[in-house]
């Protein structure tokens, strides 16, 4: 289980972006049966208002459209009501820096050098860090 930083979205291989939504969903009915995601890589969510997990899952609500897929909205919505009003710089300030964006990042990395994603994702993954500028931050 796994939030992916939120600036990877958009550059995720289909695999982690499919997995991303189902992780939103299990997470917010987590959250709001049992009040925890119970799970040491995202039980962070839990220091953040409940509107910073219903704009993460927006925004990858929104790159699953984006890119044709079919998410089922009642999936989340059933748990939690999106929030779109929460601006990007802030959504887990604090949580998503740049050392989580590393973290995220070599962790892409290690299923690239595994084989489980393609050249062709590994490439959109590279080109989002070198437009962020993060590669010229001491990456």
């Amino acid at each position: 289980m796994r939030l992916w930083h939120k600036d990877l979205i958009p550059a995720l291989p289909r695999q982690q972006l499919l997995g991303q939504w189902r992780e939103c969903c299990l997470i917010a009915k987590n959250m709001t049966e049992c009040g925890t995601p119970n799970h040491i890589l995202v039980n962070k969510v839990t220091e953040y208002p409940m509107y910073h997990l219903q704009a993460y899952a927006y925004k990858v609500y929104k790159e699953m459209k984006k890119r044709g897929y079919k998410p089922d909205i009642r999936r989340f919505t059933k748990y939690a009501p999106f929030y779109i009003w929460l601006s990007h710089k802030d959504l887990y300030k604090g949580w998503h820096n740049n050392r989580y964006f590393k973290q995220c990042y070599y962790n892409l990395q290690e299923k690239y050098d595994c084989g489980g994603i393609s050249q062709q994702e590994w490439s959109k993954i590279t080109e989002l860090l070198w437009n962020s500028g993060r590669k010229h931050e001491n990456f």
